[in-house]
């Protein structure tokens, strides 16, 4: 497995976890919004690196855009959401080429 496709899991998983409707909420709020920031900068790295692996990462970008407007509690909900998805999709098919 390489370490774009183990990224990719890790970035998915936290996601997800961020998706869940009020333990993510409640989690983001304790933390003072710092967890979206983590995030943020999280899924620029995974982009780096998979960009000079070749092995460019949509989700990566859809993350950014679901960090930077998670702050609106609905739409944060859904953009975790669909980002989640995505980095999964896309890290087991990662997985299965390899």
């Amino acid at each position: 497995m390489s370490a774009t496709t183990l990224l990719k899991w890790i970035t998915g998983i936290c996601e997800a976890l961020l998706a869940i409707p009020i333990a993510g909420g409640a989690f983001i709020l304790s933390g003072g919004w710092q967890p979206l920031l983590f995030m943020f900068v999280f899924h620029l790295i995974v982009l780096i690196i998979s960009v000079k692996q070749s092995e460019f990462s949509s989700g990566s970008v859809v993350g950014m855009i679901a960090n930077a407007v998670g702050i609106i509690p609905i739409i944060g909900w859904i953009m975790h959401t669909i980002t989640a998805i995505i980095l999964i999709v896309d890290a087991g098919m990662s997985t299965a080429k390899k």
